[in-house]
C-alpha cells in the first residue's frame, strides 16, 4: 500500500508538470535541486555537530556553562536549525503548496537567524551593535505580527462573507 501512494504522488507529480508553464517548471527544478543541496548541508553539519559535541564530552571535559563553549555548540544547533526550516519551506514549494516567495517564512527565518546571533554575541560586543540587532528583531517581529494579523482578518472575512467564496 505504501508503494501505491508513492506511485499516486508521482503520477500527481506527472500530470501537474503537463500543465506548469516553463517558468513553473524551472522554479519546480530550481527548487527540487535547493531541497537536494540543503538536505546534504544538514546532514554534513548534524555529523559535524555530533563529532564536535562528541569530541568536548569526551576528550575536552565539556563544561557546558563555559560561556564560549555554550556560544559554539548552541551556535551550531541554531544554524542547524535555520538550514532544516529552509528546507522545510522550499520542500512545499517542490510540492506545490506554496509558492516561491514566503515572506512569513522569510521573516521568521530572520527572527531566528538574528536569535542566533544574540546567543553567539560577543561579551564585548559594542552597545550599539546589541541596539542594531534588538531594533532588526523588533522590526521583524512587529512586521511578522501585522503580516500574521492581515491573514487572520482576511481569513475571517471569507469565512463571514459567502460572496467571497464564490
Amino acid at each position: 500500500m505504501h508503494k501505491e501512494s508513492g506511485h499516486t504522488a508521482l503520477d500527481e507529480m506527472r500530470s501537474q508538470w503537463r500543465l506548469m508553464t516553463v517558468y513553473e517548471r524551472f522554479e519546480q527544478v530550481v527548487a527540487l535541486v535547493l531541497s537536494a543541496v540543503i538536505a546534504v548541508i544538514i546532514v554534513v553539519s548534524l555529523f559535524q555537530l555530533i563529532s564536535i559535541v562528541f569530541t568536548l564530552l569526551v576528550l575536552d571535559a565539556f563544561n557546558p556553562l563555559d560561556h564560549k563553549v555554550f556560544q559554539s555548540v548552541f551556535g551550531m544547533i541554531m544554524a542547524l536549525l535555520i538550514a532544516m526550516e529552509f528546507k522545510h519551506s522550499i520542500v512545499r514549494v517542490a510540492a506545490r503548496q506554496d509558492s516561491i516567495i514566503q515572506v512569513k517564512t522569510v521573516i521568521l527565518i530572520g527572527l531566528i537567524a538574528l536569535a542566533r546571533k544574540f546567543v553567539i554575541l560577543d561579551l564585548e560586543a559594542s552597545p550599539g551593535k546589541i541596539a542594531a540587532l534588538a531594533g532588526a528583531t523588533l522590526a521583524l517581529g512587529a512586521t511578522y505580527w501585522l503580516l500574521r494579523e492581515r491573514d487572520d482578518r482576511a481569513a475571517e472575512t471569507s469565512e463571514h462573507d459567502p460572496s467571497s467564496s464564490q
